[in-house]
């Protein structure tokens, strides 16, 4: 008789989250995951599997710039907002972080992220045109660096390692992580910028996010919200999602992350959190607008969130649309 290995288990397939509607023909989908907290932090709602554990990417910074508080470095305004920022490489952007590298007496060569255009297009063909070339304080991940830099100098850890997971510093924003999103770190790995990168539970990300807004006032985490909500421009940029809802929702906080990851939370403990499985960016509004939607978000801003054309000959034939 010949023995056989029982058969694979099938693995499921992720719900489709917007497709692409191209001349009225869906073309192609987009699948992921979401979740929906209520104001009491139960879950409302749950798209996908929820359970497992994601890189949040950037939307992780708000709990970095925790950290770094926690740390010791004590920032506030437009310079925790860029702190906890993915910004889009700005003049007004490059300029802070140029002013706190001086106001710390730090240099550029110190800042271990790799030299990048401006995140957005429209500055990154600006500053083509304007002669430059890659930099590192271009890079959009260049404030949590500066402040990165800044905490350690300040605290006498060392500099040259501060993106070593084993690092104090790193250590301590594990362990906000950890607190804010009521579990474990998953894993860890390593950040288009180079950071440590820390996985959590979609749940688990919006928790986080939830713990930011509801945090006593003058609190590190509740420091990094209000910055953030009052800044909004530093946080992204003039043409960006994350800002115009931080802008137009009262005491929104957002932040979005690489590989079409998102977080939203709102003031009354209300949140999200999603991702798309194939990192589409182009998906992000859809899926955030109706996301929204279901959380009960009534703003012009959210049908602006959302818009997201597709292009025949220059001409709008269709739509990436949210499909939940």
């Amino acid at each position: 008789m010949t023995s056989t290995s029982p058969a694979p288990a099938p693995t499921a397939i992720p719900p489709v989250l917007a497709e692409v509607v191209r001349s009225g023909f869906v073309e192609g989908h987009h699948r992921g995951s979401l979740v929906v907290l209520g104001a009491d932090g139960s879950v409302e709602h749950a798209i996908g599997d929820v359970t497992a554990p994601v890189f949040p990417r950037s939307a992780n910074k708000p709990m970095q710039a925790a950290g770094i508080l926690r740390a010791g470095l004590d920032l506030g305004g437009e310079r925790l907002a860029v702190t906890a920022a993915s910004h889009s490489g700005e003049p007004f952007h490059l300029d802070l972080v140029r002013k706190m590298l001086a106001e710390q007496g730090l240099s550029e060569t110190q800042l271990q992220c790799p030299p990048d255009l401006p995140l957005d297009a429209v500055e990154a063909e600006a500053y083509l045109a304007a002669g430059h070339t890659r930099d590192r304080v271009t890079m959009n991940c260049s404030g949590k660096h500066t402040s990165m830099l800044a905490a350690c100098a300040q605290a006498g850890w060392p500099t040259e390692t501060y993106l070593d997971p084993g690092h104090p510093l790193q250590r301590l924003i594990r362990e906000v992580v950890e607190t804010a999103a009521g579990e474990r770190v998953a894993s860890i790995g390593t950040d288009g910028c180079g950071a440590p990168l820390m996985a959590l539970t979609l749940p688990g990300l919006a928790r986080a996010f939830r713990h930011f807004v509801l945090a006593p006032e003058g609190s590190p985490e509740r420091r990094v919200a209000d910055a953030m909500r009052a800044h909004p421009e530093y946080v992204a940029g003039t043409r960006r999602p994350d800002t115009w809802l931080m802008r137009e929702v009262p005491g929104a906080l957002s932040k979005m992350g690489a590989e079409a990851v998102q977080a939203v939370a709102l003031p009354d403990g209300r949140a999200l959190a999603f991702k798309i499985d194939d990192g589409a960016i182009r998906a992000l509004g859809p899926v955030l607008a109706r996301a929204l939607t279901l959380m009960g978000v009534d703003a012009e801003v959210v049908s602006r969130i959302g818009e997201a054309p597709l292009l025949g000959g220059a001409v709008r034939v269709g739509e990436i649309r949210a499909a939940f």
